[in-house]
C-alpha cells in the first residue's frame, strides 16, 4: 500500500508541475515579450503586414525641374497623411531628352535608387516594353481606382498591351486661339478656317491668317496627329499594328499641305516651332493660331503682349470625325526594381488622385487629368482656362501620340516624311505609304 501511495503522490506532483509550466508559457505568449496576439484571425501574414505597415521607409521621387511650390507641397501633404513613408525628391534635367536618357541608364542596370518617377506621355510604352516599369493594374483593382474619372486620352497614354503602366498626373493639349477684336465666332472646321483666315488676314494690323508648328521636330507630330485624328485616321492602333497608310490619313495630310501652302501662313512656316508661334501671336501678327494652353498667359502679359484682352481660346477646327487635340502632359510611374513597391504605389495614388492633383493645380498651375476637379472653385480661380468649358472639351478630345515602345523612331520617321510632303517634294499618298513601310520595318527589328 505504501508504495502505491508514494506512486500516486509522485504522479500528482508531476501533474501539478506540468500544468504550472503550461500556464507559464501561455502567459508569455499572451502578454509577455513574445506576444503574437496582434495576428488575430489574420494569422501570421496579417501580423507581418501590420509590422510592415508600421516600418518607416524612404522612397525617392524623381521629376524634372519645378520652379513652383507644387512638388514641395505635394510631398508635405503626403507625408502628413502617411507618417511612415518619407519622400526624397530627386531633380532631373529640365531637358526631357536628357531626363529620358538618364532614366534608361538607371533602369537598364536594374538599379533601385529611384522608386517613383514622372514620365512624359510618350514614354510609358517604351519603358513597359523594356521592363523598366511596374505594372499597376493589381493596385488599381485592389484599391478601386476608377479610371473613367480621368480624361480618356490621359489614361490611354499610360496603357500598353492591355495593361496600365502609368497614372495620369497632369495634362496638356493643343488649343486654338483667335482674336476677339477681329472674329465673332471661331471656325468650326478646317475648311472654315481656310476661308476665314484668307478673308480676315490683314485685319487690325495682322500679317497672317493662321500660325502653326510645321518645322521638322516633335511639334510637327502633335499638329499632324490632330489633323489625322480629326479625319478618322491613326498611326498605330490599340494592338500595336501600324495603320497610318489609310484614306483618312491621306486626306489629313492633304489638308495640312493646303494650309501650309496657302498665302495666309508665314512664308517660313516650315521653320515655325512654339516660340516662333508665340512671338508672332503676342506681337499681334495673326488672326488665328494653334499652340498649347500656356500661350494664354503670355497673350495677356501687359509687358510683352500687343493683344491683351483680345484673345480667346476654343477647340481646334474639326475634320469629318470631329475636333481632336494632341495630348501632352506627364504621368507617374514606378520603377520595376523599387524595393518599396507598396509605398511607391501609395505615393503614386496620392499625387494622381484628387488631393494631389488639386495641389498641383493650385500651387503649380498644372491642368488636372481628373474631370471633376474642373468644377472645384479653388481650381477654377487658378486660371481662366480651368473655368472654361471649351478647355474641358479640348481635354476630353485629346488623343495621345502613337503608343509604341519605339516611339522615338516612329516620331523621326513621321517628321521626315511629313516634312517632305509639306515641302511639296512628295504627295500625301507617298508620305502615308512611306510611313507605313518604315514604321513597320522599325517595329520588326
Amino acid at each position: 500500500m505504501n508504495w502505491k501511495k508514494a506512486m500516486w503522490g509522485f504522479l500528482l506532483i508531476a501533474m501539478i508541475a506540468f500544468l504550472a509550466a503550461c500556464n507559464s508559457e501561455s502567459g508569455t505568449t499572451e502578454g509577455g515579450e513574445g506576444d503574437t496576439s496582434s495576428e488575430g484571425s489574420s494569422g501570421e501574414s496579417g501580423g507581418e503586414e501590420t509590422a510592415a505597415s508600421e516600418e518607416e521607409v524612404t522612397i525617392v521621387y524623381a521629376r524634372g525641374t519645378d520652379t513652383t511650390p507644387a512638388t514641395e507641397e505635394l510631398i508635405k501633404a503626403f507625408e502628413e497623411a502617411h507618417p511612415n513613408i518619407n519622400v526624397e525628391e530627386r531633380e532631373m534635367p529640365a531637358d526631357t531628352g536628357e531626363s529620358h536618357d538618364q532614366y534608361v541608364t538607371i533602369f537598364s542596370s536594374q538599379s533601385s535608387e529611384i522608386d517613383v518617377f514622372n514620365a512624359d506621355v510618350i514614354w510609358p510604352a517604351e519603358f513597359a516594353q523594356a521592363n523598366y516599369a511596374l505594372e499597376l493594374d493589381r493596385f488599381i483593382e485592389r484599391d478601386g481606382i476608377d479610371l473613367e474619372t480621368y480624361f480618356p486620352g490621359t489614361v490611354a497614354a499610360g496603357q500598353f498591351n492591355g495593361r496600365t503602366w502609368a497614372m495620369p498626373q497632369y495634362t496638356d493639349a493643343g488649343v486654338f486661339y483667335y482674336r476677339t477684336d477681329i472674329v465673332e465666332e471661331p471656325p468650326e472646321t478646317w475648311d472654315e478656317l481656310i476661308e476665314q483666315a484668307s478673308e480676315l488676314q490683314g485685319e487690325a494690323g495682322t500679317e497672317h491668317g493662321y500660325l502653326m508648328q510645321a518645322a521638322q521636330y516633335e511639334g510637327l507630330i502633335t499638329n499632324a496627329i490632330e489633323f489625322i485624328a480629326s479625319y478618322g485616321g491613326a498611326v498605330v492602333d490599340e494592338d500595336n499594328n501600324v495603320v497610318v497608310d489609310s484614306p483618312e490619313t491621306v486626306q489629313a495630310i492633304e489638308k495640312m499641305q493646303e494650309i501650309v501652302g496657302s498665302d495666309f501662313v508665314p512664308e517660313n512656316v516650315l521653320n515655325f516651332m512654339e516660340i516662333e508661334t508665340e512671338n508672332a501671336w503676342i506681337e499681334g501678327n495673326a488672326v488665328f493660331a494653334r499652340n498649347w494652353p500656356y500661350m494664354m498667359s503670355s497673350s495677356n502679359d501687359e509687358e510683352r503682349s500687343e493683344v491683351v484682352g483680345n484673345v480667346a481660346m476654343s477647340r481646334l477646327p474639326a475634320g469629318p470625325e470631329g475636333s481632336a487635340s494632341a495630348l501632352g502632359g506627364w504621368m507617374s510611374m514606378i520603377n520595376r526594381y523599387s524595393e518599396h513597391p507598396e509605398a511607391a504605389w501609395e505615393f503614386v495614388k496620392f499625387i494622381s488622385g484628387p488631393e494631389g492633383q488639386k495641389i498641383s493645380a493650385v500651387e503649380g498651375g498644372r491642368p488636372p487629368t481628373l474631370k471633376a476637379l474642373y468644377d472645384d472653385p479653388e481650381v477654377q480661380e487658378v486660371s481662366s482656362l480651368f473655368a472654361d468649358p471649351e478647355f474641358r472639351e479640348v481635354l476630353q478630345n485629346a488623343v495621345p501620340r502613337p503608343v509604341s515602345p519605339i516611339y522615338p523612331e516612329v516620331s523621326d520617321i513621321m517628321q521626315i516624311e511629313l516634312s517632305t510632303a509639306l515641302a511639296g517634294d512628295q504627295t500625301a499618298e507617298e508620305a502615308a505609304a512611306n510611313m507605313q513601310a518604315k514604321i513597320e520595318e522599325a517595329m520588326a527589328e
